[in-house]
């Protein structure tokens, strides 16, 4: 019988494999369970939206996946190996049994307000609200305040928001990997997903060489004259501009950051509009000279909404480069998931189509050669969607796990210890949610 955990009933849900490009009838969800499981209950609402506590958790199962949603507790914000880190009731917690128990803890008053965090390979963690960053060094018995240095070594303070409740999104990001071993020293490497709740924000790139005791600017965008400060959630056309006024190439947010070890080089891309001659959908390369702590990056391409560059979820196999597609606008669409050599990433004729999804995606994780991706519930029929292939884009399933709701999958963290990846379920595009777990299934077991 494949492995579900023995608290969680299984049900299963109907799968069909496709070939590449193929279009797929929308799945219908058939089964769902229930038990529940003991933690730390939480009360009240996060500003980032939805309830504090999870529902009891619900598993099911496709063709090539089981799935199940978090134990009631501390909400899991992110994972690595047989750790979780999570927050309830203005305390942060550490659990080192995949969220099974939570034996470190400690007193936060700002715990609702956490947008990232980070569990480094030596145990560090680093977490951040609206604009202030942190770092506990001893498995939360401590944290302390980070002031991030700027590009020029001086302290990078955030601007006095005008309102003080929407300080602004100085740190959420929209993907889930952001820890790299880059030449025998790992890199934490992160850009902002902001101007969107939380109000406005000047868009960067971050990285720590240091396992998180400190914390720099990689690359600071221009001033976005469309997302001022203005006290609203995402910024307006008044108020404070924000950015570094010295660079003409202004976006929205950053969508993803990937390290490419054959390069030895970092990508990002970011959104997200097109404003007048302006476009905000660009691709970067950087490369990081460790001598020197400095940095290297250069547009590779910018282009409209409307656009393949409009995307996320970029990963490196192999020395190729893949990503996903959340392109809109008039159609035809120029969307899906692509693969090309790194060296061709502004050259769509050398690009592969491997699978078109037919609405827009942008979150995307690959490992141990399965590929996982999601569907924008605002702008897909699917309710809460996955896309899924096995064996790295030969064939593909698409599957709507409807009993969560309106529900957009973000924040793709690598699998845990026990083989399951966490997941966001964010309400719409970016309020929180639930937190989602999926662990797919030996390739022998899918059927062909």
């Amino acid at each position: 019988m494949p492995f579900v955990p023995n608290q969680f009933t299984q049900r299963a849900v109907k799968s069909k494999l496709v070939t590449p490009q193929q279009r797929i009838t929308r799945r219908r969800f058939l089964g769902a369970a229930a038990a529940t499981a003991g933690g730390v209950l939480a009360s009240g609402t996060r500003r980032l939206g939805a309830n504090a506590v999870v529902a009891p958790p619900r598993s099911g199962s496709t063709a090539h996946f089981w799935y199940r949603l978090q134990p009631a507790g501390p909400y899991i914000d992110s994972q690595r190996d047989n750790k979780a880190f999570g927050f309830a009731n203005a305390t942060i917690f550490l659990s080192e049994d995949n969220a099974r128990t939570w034996p470190h803890s400690i007193a936060f008053p700002d715990a609702d307000d956490i947008t990232f965090s980070s569990i480094l390979k030596n145990g560090n963690i680093i977490f951040a609200t609206g604009s202030r960053l942190y770092v506990s060094t001893d498995n939360l018995k401590t944290y302390r305040s980070i002031t991030v240095k700027d590009t020029d070594g001086a302290d990078y303070i955030p601007h006095k928001p005008r309102d003080p409740g929407r300080p602004g999104w100085y740190f959420h990001p929209l993907d889930g990997v952001h820890t790299w071993d880059v030449n025998g020293v790992e890199m934490l490497v992160w850009g902002n997903y902001c101007n969107v709740l939380g109000g406005a924000a000047p868009v960067n790139i971050y990285y720590s060489t240091d396992n998180g005791r400190t914390v720099k600017i990689a690359y600071a965008f221009g001033q976005n004259p469309n997302y001022r400060d203005n006290g609203s959630e995402g910024g307006g056309s008044t108020g404070t501009l924000l950015g570094d006024p010295g660079n003409p190439v202004v976006c929205r947010h950053m969508h993803c950051v990937a390290y490419n070890p054959a390069e030895n080089a970092f990508y990002a891309c970011t959104g997200d509009r097109d404003i007048a001659d302006k476009h905000e959908c660009h691709w970067l390369r950087g490369s990081y000279d460790a001598d020197k702590d400095k940095w290297r990056w250069r547009v590779l391409v910018s282009d409209s909404s409307n656009s393949r560059y409009k995307s996320g979820g970029i990963n490196f196999v192999d020395g190729k480069l893949y990503w996903i597609a959340d392109a809109n606008g008039p159609q035809p669409h120029d969307r899906g998931i692509f693969r090309c050599d790194p060296a061709d990433i502004a050259r769509p004729e050398a690009h592969t189509m491997l699978f078109n999804p037919q609405y827009e995606s942008a979150n995307m994780i690959i490992q141990d050669g399965v590929i996982l991706a999601s569907h924008y519930a605002p702008a897909s029929p699917y309710a809460t969607g996955f896309i899924i292939s096995q064996d790295m884009g030969r064939t593909w399933a698409q599957y709507d796990l409807k009993e969560f709701g309106r529900r957009s999958p973000v924040r793709f963290h690598e699998k845990n210890s026990d083989g399951w990846f966490r997941i966001d379920l964010r309400s719409g595009w970016i309020k929180r949610g639930e937190v989602l777990f999926i662990k797919p299934k030996q390739i022998s077991k899918v059927r062909r």
